[in-house]
């Protein structure tokens, strides 16, 4: 390691020592949000539509004021019929939704992918996210024509982070949506873009309102947001007939 580079880690290392009971609060909190979720599902008798959901905390819902806040509950909310079959847990980490997939044994006619944010926290290699982005994909693939990528938005503007973390944060989350991209146009996957600058993105311009009480995520106003950009963005669309 250069010693530009050390004395960097250093300096960062020195401010998460200096915030470490601020965030070590925040965290028992998300502790405590992530202690009892309930991923939202749904199982009616003659579904439209068969959605399977994988990912991580975001996926289930965490830090909505209740499961049917969560993009999933919210997408059940628009389309009653469809089947959501929620596989996403807590702490997972796109080398983890790619088990969520191994796992599954049934066909549907999409799967919505929420996850990328933990990657970023926990500071996944970069040459190992993209192997394991595009083995989530793959094994997607082998289970419905539509696969959607949703990453998590800007890590950095979680008030979670204070800076300069938050910048680190910031710099890994562009990279995380840039490999997610990428992989997106290669592989004929959709894109779900959550990453705007600080200037347009709500969860930097309110973030109280668009966090949950640890700072870190969503609420069920973020999840609102995020739900909005998936149908804007035609997340939800119908495969294309040819």
């Amino acid at each position: 390691m250069s010693r530009t580079r050390l004395l960097a880690w250093l300096g960062l290392a020195g401010v998460v020592a200096a915030t470490t009971g601020c965030m070590a609060q925040r965290l028992s909190v998300a502790k405590d949000l992530a202690a009892h979720p309930e991923a939202f599902s749904t199982a009616p008798e003659q579904p439209e539509r068969r959605l399977l959901l994988v990912g991580d905390s975001t996926g289930v819902g965490t830090g909505a004021t209740h499961p049917r806040d969560s993009v999933a509950g919210r997408i059940a909310r628009f389309h009653p019929n469809w089947l959501i079959d929620n596989q996403a847990e807590n702490g997972a980490k796109f080398a983890d939704v790619a088990e969520q997939l191994r796992a599954a044994n049934k066909r549907y006619d999409l799967v919505l992918v929420l996850a990328g944010g933990n990657d970023v926290i926990r500071l996944t290699p970069a040459v190992r996210l993209r192997e394991n982005i595009a083995s989530t994909v793959r094994l997607a693939q082998a289970h419905a024509n539509v696969v959607v990528l949703m990453p998590s938005g800007n890590v950095g503007h979680a008030p979670f982070f204070p800076p300069p973390v938050s910048w680190l944060m910031s710099r890994r989350s562009k990279q995380l949506h840039a490999a997610v991209e990428q992989i997106a146009q290669e592989s004929g996957a959709r894109y779900v873009r959550l990453l705007e600058p600080p200037e347009t993105d709500p969860f930097a311009l309110q973030p109280k309102l668009m966090h949950a009480a640890d700072g870190l995520h969503p609420s069920s106003r973020g999840y609102a947001q995020w739900y909005d950009e998936l149908v804007r963005q035609g997340g939800l669309a119908p495969e294309p007939t040819h």
